[in-house]
């Protein structure tokens, strides 16, 4: 996956807004205001910071080189992931899904019935 697909796949989920808040080298990714993934436009390499569950986030930096405590993020809830090694393009859709969703999870039940979520 490139970032340009990337991008595409985020912006098609719900709620979805991109941003350069950090300024115009850090692409970020919000659900109603919330960010769940980012990545750097100036590095080498192409990777992304996904939110993840704390224990589900050892298990795939156990499994995948590609995928390693998030950089500059909190180490637990956070995973940097390589989109240039030979992680399929299935699992990272379900990873971004994944950290899509945990922001979605962490929102009061009265926001996510607000937006339908």
């Amino acid at each position: 996956m490139n970032i340009e697909e990337f991008r595409d796949f985020c912006l098609k989920k719900p709620f979805v807004s991109e941003e350069f808040p950090f300024g115009p080298e850090t692409l970020v990714y919000k659900v109603a205001g919330k960010v769940f993934a980012l990545c750097g436009l100036d590095e080498a390499e192409f990777s992304v910071n996904l939110k993840c569950d704390p224990q589900y986030a050892e298990e795939l930096r156990e499994n995948y080189s590609e995928i390693k405590p998030g950089y500059h993020m909190n180490k637990k809830h956070w995973n940097t992931v390589s989109f240039e090694g030979n992680l399929t393009d299935e699992l990272l859709c379900r990873l971004i899904d994944h950290s899509y969703q945990k922001v979605i999870e962490s929102f009061p039940k009265k926001k996510r019935q607000e937006l339908g979520l």
